[in-house]
């Protein structure tokens, strides 16, 4: 049955099975490779300008992109003139084919005969390109006709003047035709990036290649068969006594074309949005055994190293030094011990006071000289989540009060960096010292445990130096104060008897201090006590803190920060010991600590009481009743054992078996969510592990 003439350009979409068999038996490619990317930007080009309005309702406007010059190198001008015969060959044929009385079916299986010997990309391209010719010249006319005579001649003789004369009518026409245009220019870019994708990150044989380009020669066929429908609207745009007017028939075929074109466009960006993936994962994978290669071979100084890991290129510096506040090179740093600090970009404040005074006091010890020893801060992260100006005010405020250097902004680090310090120095969400020798070898994988416990005297804060550190170390007063608060040195130094006590319990408090009062007027010793609050504290330890100095109950800390201070350095021996392969079962000082760092988890009261290397230690109601006594029938115990032996027996009594304790640590593991909020105040619940002895 012959088509009516409105009809020509509707395609038959009964048996797609059949068509497509029809053209892949069209196809066999010769084996030559051709780069269209150059050619499909000039096609772009050519399309951006002649889709400007129509003379008539807006000026037409200048050109407002030039063609990228790189498109016009040798390599492509070769390409050209190799393609240049097949563009226009295929224009002839769009010309010849597409006529009134043309078949747009047997059009677009002829265009593929003629390509046969092309692969799908090229074919496409070539097409794209002969129809932009035609598309081209037409909009080249239709945009001078208004001002240039030669261009009005041209139209008369083309039969298009009434066209130009009634281009308000013609709008709709040109916006379907306008729109089916940008869907075959949108998937033709998406088929060219597909087909042009480097096979030494992904090869024909990949996965995702394998369904992404299984689907290549349907969206080509598609594409031409649209540029074909498109030429059919240009080529019989006619002067006549009868206007040529786009018929519902046509308009139907437009948008059935657009809607067919944007679908597979939309799936095929799919397939070419997950080989990017697979790509870009391939180059990390790359990226990431290059900077393994480089990170475990052996320098002469730290500077190849740092550079390989903080920021390897060389267009800007990328340190900040924020004693000078003037941005630095790596080279500053060549030949000195680095201590890398690693952490969030909200670094916690009792943190900074720390590293400035680690900072301080290393340089200083640093022989004598600053030029042996330097920090490096190396922000961490979240690469998901969008950097905003909240984020950027508080790194600002956080930078501005460090004196060290630090890298100028956290995008600067790489994510292959940022994997590496995870994996190879595990870091999570705790912040890590990593120190890197002047060879650039890194001999502690976190230093910060040996700077909350010594301070200064850690210098060079390598591991040999944190064992010969231990090796000398006894558990003493003096020990577990180490700089809580000046006076406690002082009394310490005029051999008073120190009592550190802590728990949340103000009333046990209360009885506890009156008790040590009570007993020390009787064994007339010098008694200093210090609140020292629990681990973790929060609002309510602060608030007995207060109540203690108001009270003038003891000596308390200043700040919370003093207190998280004292616990955190528990937490670090605790670390530090568990690193060196230390128990309880073996080592004497891990058994104390893990006393220490029970009673800090736990509510209730408890106190140490000491003298140099004598000490006393009990919960909080063993501890009151022992007072008791000493204060009453067991007076003269004191006078002959001495007070913290006597105090120490009356422990011994009173021991029982039955007990159940439990130690809470700051930790992190890969398989709990990093953050948490609290159900009813919807406040950020801090990540803890848990070590208990009895599961009642």
């Amino acid at each position: 049955m012959q088509q009516a003439r409105g009809d020509r350009i509707l395609f038959s979409v009964a048996d797609d099975n059949v068509m497509m068999d029809q053209i892949l038996s069209t196809h066999s490619p010769d084996g030559r490779k051709f780069h269209v990317q150059p050619l499909f930007v000039i096609i772009e080009d050519v399309m951006h300008h002649a889709n400007a309005p129509l003379p008539g309702t807006i000026l037409s406007t200048t050109l407002q992109a030039q063609l990228d010059e790189k498109a016009l190198n040798s390599s492509f001008s070769g390409m050209l003139k190799l393609l240049a015969p097949a563009i226009k060959k295929i224009s002839c044929e769009i010309s010849c084919k597409c006529s009134a009385e043309g078949d747009a079916q047997a059009t677009t299986v002829s265009l593929f005969k003629m390509l046969s010997n092309y692969p799908w990309d090229v074919k496409l391209v070539v097409a794209l390109a002969a129809f932009t010719v035609i598309y081209g010249e037409f909009w080249l006319v239709a945009q001078l006709y208004p001002t240039n005579p030669l261009a009005k001649s041209v139209a008369h003789l083309r039969q298009l003047s009434s066209i130009m004369q009634r281009a308000e009518s013609s709008i709709p026409k040109f916006e379907s035709l306008g729109k089916l245009i940008n869907a075959v220019l949108v998937l033709t870019k998406c088929i060219v990036k597909l087909t042009s994708l480097p096979s030494q990150y992904i090869s024909s044989d990949t996965p995702e290649m394998v369904t992404a380009t299984a689907h290549i020669p349907t969206a080509v066929y598609w594409t031409i068969r649209s540029i074909v429908a498109c030429a059919f609207i240009i080529i019989n745009l006619r002067d006549t006594s009868n206007e040529y007017i786009t018929s519902t028939t046509e308009a139907w075929e437009l948008y059935s074309l657009s809607r067919k074109v944007d679908n597979i466009h939309t799936h095929l960006s799919k397939q070419l949005s997950r080989c990017h993936q697979h790509i870009a994962m391939m180059k990390h994978d790359e990226l990431y055994r290059t900077l393994l290669r480089l990170l475990e071979t052996p320098f002469i100084d730290n500077t190849k190293f740092l550079k390989a890991l903080i920021y390897p290129k060389d267009d800007q510096l990328p340190l900040f030094n924020g004693h000078t506040r003037r941005r630095v090179s790596i080279e500053t740093l060549r030949r000195k011990i680095v201590v890398l600090l690693i952490s969030e970009f909200d670094i916690p404040l009792e943190e900074l006071l720390l590293f400035e005074l680690m900072y301080g006091e290393a340089k200083q010890n640093s022989s004598g000289t600053e030029s042996h020893y330097e920090f490096v801060w190396l922000p961490i992260t979240d690469r998901s989540v969008p950097w905003n100006e909240e984020k950027q005010k508080l790194l600002e405020k956080t930078q501005d009060s460090m004196p060290w250097l630090f890298l100028h902004h956290p995008s600067m680090l790489d994510p292959v960096a940022i994997e590496y310090i995870k994996d190879n120095w595990h870091f999570t969400k705790k912040s890590i010292a990593v120190v890197v020798d002047q060879q650039g070898k890194v001999v502690n994988l976190d230093a910060l445990h040996m700077m909350r416990i010594w301070g200064s005297f850690a210098y060079p804060f390598t591991s040999v130096k944190e064992e010969q550190l231990w090796n000398v170390e006894s558990w003493r007063m003096e020990f577990l104060d180490y700089g809580i608060h000046f006076m406690i040195s002082e009394w310490i130094s005029e051999g008073r008897y120190i009592c550190l006590y802590g728990g949340d319990d103000i009333e046990w408090i209360h009885k506890f201090t009156h008790a040590a009062n009570v007993v020390a007027h009787t064994a007339r010793i010098p008694l200093e006590m210090f609140y020292v609050g629990k681990s973790n504290p929060r609002d309510k330890i602060q608030k007995i803190n207060n109540t203690i100095v108001a009270e003038k109950l003891s000596h308390a800390l200043p700040q919370l920060a003093y207190i998280r201070f004292f616990w955190s350095r528990l937490e670090s021996m605790w670390h530090s010991k568990v690193q060196h392969g230390k128990s309880v079962e073996n080592d004497q000082i891990m058994k104390e600590i893990m006393m220490m760092l029970y009673f800090g988890s736990s509510d209730q009261g408890w106190a140490v009481i000491g003298q140099g290397m004598d000490m006393a230690k009990a919960k909080g109601e063993m501890f009151l009743m022992s007072l008791s006594q000493l204060s009453d029938e067991r007076k003269h115990d004191i006078v002959d054992k001495g007070f913290l032996p006597a105090l120490n027996d009356i422990f011994q009594e009173l021991y029982t078996p039955h007990h159940c304790h439990r130690i809470k640590l700051p930790g992190s593991t890969s398989s709990v969510q990093d953050k948490v909020v609290c159900a009813e105040c919807g406040c950020a619940m801090e990540k803890s592990i848990m070590y208990s002895c009895c599961t009642d």
